[in-house]
């Protein structure tokens, strides 16, 4: 299964922009109504089934979903792209460039933004590589592969090192979350098979 292919822009990425990925159960939070500044209350409402966070003086509802996590498996001339953290967590360890969406943009336009602010790389991003939930964590995880526009990387805020991996120099020992082994995982052994598969996968939690 493919997606259409989107061509990274740098004009879309915000300059000075940067974020860590945290992970934390998505909990009860809110403790004043965002529309009217009451106290909230933690209750069903009427017709749901799951406890929200409900304004006792304008009604508003205020509901906790899941977040989505977007990122890319950066390659050129069959080299593999990873940064290791300068974050915590899981400081030292190496990932692939991923981290939240934001508003008002595409997956793609997620993926390739997280690529460039992790890695300085601009890529093409191709098809969705793998979805992972992690119903535990209240989080979905969204995989590209990528085809780097140049060889051009190098270190940021949130990656202390970028450098080029082949395949027998993936580090898995010092992989910084499960999703990243299994989307390696994925990525090479579709390579190896000369294929482009779609993986659709359930994690208990994103620790090694």
């Amino acid at each position: 299964m493919k997606t259409s292919d989107f061509r990274f822009d740098p004009s879309q990425v915000r300059t000075g922009y940067s974020h860590s990925t945290i992970f934390k159960e998505d909990g009860f939070g809110m403790n004043y109504c965002s529309s009217c500044g009451v106290r909230v209350l933690t209750q069903v409402p009427e017709g749901d089934h799951l406890p929200r966070q409900v304004c006792p003086s304008c009604h508003t509802i205020h509901y906790s979903n899941p977040k989505i996590l977007v990122g890319a498996i950066p390659v050129w001339e069959r080299k593999i792209l990873l940064c290791r953290r300068a974050i915590a967590p899981r400081e030292g360890y190496w990932t692939m460039p991923s981290g939240f969406m934001e508003n008002g943009e595409t997956l793609q336009m997620g993926a390739a933004r997280e690529t460039f602010e992790e890695s300085l790389a601009r890529v093409t991003i191709e098809d969705l590589m793998s979805v992972i939930n992690i119903a535990a964590h209240n989080q979905v995880h969204i995989l590209f592969r990528a085809q780097m526009d140049s060889p051009e990387h190098g270190v940021t805020l949130e990656s202390s090192e970028v450098r080029f991996f082949e395949e027998a120099e993936i580090p898995w020992a010092d992989l910084a979350f499960r999703t990243v082994t299994q989307a390696l995982t994925h990525f090479v052994e579709d390579r190896q098979r000369g294929q482009r598969t779609l993986h659709l996968v359930d994690l208990e939690t994103t620790r090694p």
